[in-house]
């Protein structure tokens, strides 16, 4: 997707870190990095977004809007062999924010299923 190398995340927790600074920086191509070819992120809410070309679709609209976004306090992962299941704590009062990571074969993490927001 892009010409230069960007950084890979080395633990799940990684990725919310990641996902801020590259939204903040207005890049949609670095989010879509962050997930697998088959990932599948719950937005826009009630519906789904399958597949990382997809989700640069939906990043590259999302990116246009200008957000930012703030690092929010991680809740502990659970992990379960290759699979970990990361969440924070919303400063925006929606109630929580859940992923799965896949480890992948280099020792790597991505993203395979993304829930950004559950209303609380």
């Amino acid at each position: 997707m892009s010409p230069t190398p960007r950084t890979r995340a080395t633990e799940p927790e990684d990725l919310a870190r990641m996902f801020v600074e590259r939204a903040n920086a207005g890049d949609a191509e670095g989010l879509a990095e962050l997930y697998a070819d088959d990932a599948v992120v719950a937005y826009p809410p009630g519906t789904q977004t399958v597949g990382r070309e997809a989700i640069l679709a939906l990043y590259r609209q999302m990116m246009a809007q200008a957000p930012r976004f703030e690092v929010e306090e991680p809740l502990p992962t659970v992990r379960y062999g290759d699979l970990a299941v990361t969440s924070t704590r919303p400063a925006d009062g929606t109630g929580g924010r859940v992923q799965v990571a896949r480890q992948q074969a280099d020792g790597t993490w991505l993203r395979i299923i993304d829930r950004p927001e559950i209303a609380g």
